[in-house]
């Protein structure tokens, strides 16, 4: 019988430890470019100011006011105008009925999607009605506002309406459809039904889509409310920005007619910026529904 087969033996190894020098940097600080870089509202800001200069430069370029103002000359108007009291009266009055016309479009919105998601007959009313007017301009119904409630606040506030309640409803109720069988499942082995069953279930699952639906349905609403202030203001020649604008071009003051299309920009990055991410960072990202 063979003898088994003898391994040759290793010799003794001892690895020496590894000069820390010799590593590469796992972590180091951020440069100061790097730092700015990676904050959004510096890089949004960076974004502005080349477009102001951009405006600035063309407008120097093209040297006619009555076309094109400068950024400069339109800023000047906008404080003034502030300054006055003039502007900032025709502002508070536009966000007085945007507000009026935008709750009172979330509460249908809110209501109707309710009644959809409880109910057989509610879904199919829902679909029926949003296919019918959510296609149809909220200013093609101004002459209607205008017959049925007169040249004042109730004419803007019922095109408000419905700018805001098609996208919000349509919106929320595709959030709705798309919470997961298991929290549906959940909540009513859990005995929940009806407004209890939307508010505890429904509602934070589909927060992102609801948060969607405002956000489309203040940008409608926005616009709606500028071009129907263009149109017949709010009361008897008087009104908001979009009656500022109109005036201002009938007067040839181009860079008031400016300074009022700049205060619409304004206003809608503040509300975007401030408003709706304030509100996307204490719900959607906090919760985690975001990767964004």
């Amino acid at each position: 019988m063979r003898a088994p087969e003898q391994r040759p033996s290793r010799p003794e190894y001892l690895a020496a430890p590894a000069d820390a020098t010799e590593f590469g940097v796992v972590e180091k600080p951020l440069s100061l470019w790097e730092t700015v870089a990676n904050v959004a509202i510096l890089r949004k800001a960076a974004i502005l100011i080349v477009l102001a200069l951009l405006w600035e430069l063309y407008a120097r370029h093209l040297d006619n006011p009555l076309l094109l103002p400068t950024f400069s000359a339109t800023v000047h108007a906008l404080v003034t105008g502030l300054a006055g009291g003039e502007l900032a009266a025709r502002i508070w009055t536009s966000i007085k009925i945007l507000l009026i016309g935008y709750a009172a479009g979330i509460a249908l919105a809110a209501i109707l999607t309710t009644f959809a998601t409880t109910t057989r007959i509610g879904n199919d009313l829902l679909e029926t009605l949003t296919s019918m007017f959510n296609p149809l301009p909220a200013i093609a119904l101004l002459p209607l506002a205008l017959i049925w409630f007169g040249l004042g606040p109730f004419s803007l506030a019922f095109v408000l309406i419905h700018s805001v309640l098609w996208p919000v409803a349509l919106n929320t109720h595709s959030g709705f459809v798309s919470v997961s069988t298991t929290l549906r499942m959940v909540g009513r082995n859990y005995g929940l039904r009806s407004l209890r069953y939307v508010g505890l279930i429904l509602i934070p699952a589909a927060l992102p889509s609801i948060v969607t639906g405002l956000k489309i349905g203040w940008a409608f609403a926005w616009r709606t409310l500028i071009a129907a202030e263009l149109v017949f203001g709010v009361a008897s020649g008087g009104g908001g920005l979009g009656w500022f604008i109109l005036e201002n071009k009938n007067t040839l003051d181009i860079p008031n007619v400016f300074a009022g299309l700049l205060t619409v920009i304004m206003i809608g990055l503040v509300v975007e910026n401030v408003v709706f991410r304030t509100l996307e960072a204490r719900t959607i990202r906090r919760w985690g529904m975001t990767t964004t």
